[in-house]
Order: structure tokens, then C-alpha cells, then sequence
């Protein structure tokens, strides 16, 4: 090892250390540099698969709203069909009774596939947008530290 570079060793810290700057070598600089974009990196791809998968979830939650909302829409709609046939066959009573039931299922159903519909849409796009926020602060730093 020539006396440079146990001299450039010599002066090398433990991370966490303090150091001045104007000590390190241009090679130790690099090395740092290197390290701290690569953990930034790191840093950033855990913030965005975290931020992607939690859109997910609540878009998977608002599907499966709007799915049972859609459902008993279909079971509305079925007892407007029987509504329709108990009042041609019958006298008023039993068309009555079905005629409340399918309006309270349409009027149930109405509210929780919007409900439903809200929350899937309020979870889109499925794009890392925080990330992306601090992405773009992260160059701008590196931009004005580099004026």
C-alpha cells in the first residue's frame, strides 16, 4: 500500500461519524455519494411499493362495495319482475308488500354501490404519486447542491 493511500485509509470513519468534508478524498467523496444515491433508491422503490400497494387495497375495497351494491340492485330488480307478477295475479296486499321490498333493496343498493364506487375511485391511479413527489425534490436538491 503506497503512503497515500494508508494515509486516505487513516482518515476513513465509521459511517455516522463526523467528517470534514474538505478531508476526504475525491475517491472517498464518490464512494459516499454512491452509497447515499443507493440508499435513496432503496428508500424510494419501499415508499412507492408501499404507496401502490395501499392504492390497491383500497381499490379492491371499493370494487368489492360496489360488487355487493350491484347485487342487491339484481335482487331489487328480481323483485320488481315479482312485483310486477303478483300484481297481475293477485289482488293489492301481496303486490304491496313486494312493491316496499324491492324499493327499500333498490334504494340500499343505490347508496352502497355509490358509497362503493366513491372509495374506488378516490384510489386511482394506482400510481406512487408520493414518491414521485419526493423523487423530484430529491433532484432539485442534488441540482441546486450541484450550482
Amino acid at each position: 500500500m503506497t503512503d497515500i493511500h494508508r494515509a486516505d485509509s487513516a482518515r476513513v470513519q465509521p459511517p455516522g461519524a463526523a467528517h470534514d468534508l474538505d478531508e476526504l478524498s475525491t475517491v472517498q467523496l464518490v464512494e459516499r455519494l454512491t452509497d447515499q444515491v443507493a440508499g435513496l433508491v432503496r428508500t424510494e422503490m419501499t415508499h412507492a411499493l408501499t404507496e401502490v400497494k395501499d392504492k390497491g387495497t383500497r381499490f379492491g375495497i371499493g370494487a368489492g362495495v360496489s360488487g355487493v351494491g350491484v347485487l342487491l340492485l339484481l335482487y331489487g330488480f328480481g323483485a320488481l319482475v315479482a312485483t310486477a307478477i303478483l300484481g297481475l295475479a293477485t289482488t293489492l296486499d301481496p303486490w304491496l308488500a313486494a312493491l316496499i321490498v324491492a324499493a327499500v333493496l333498490i334504494i340500499v343498493g343505490s347508496v352502497v354501490a355509490a358509497v362503493g364506487a366513491r372509495r374506488a375511485k378516490n384510489a386511482l391511479p394506482p400510481v406512487p404519486e408520493q414518491m414521485a413527489d419526493s423523487v423530484r425534490a430529491d433532484v432539485d436538491t442534488v441540482k441546486e447542491g450541484l450550482r
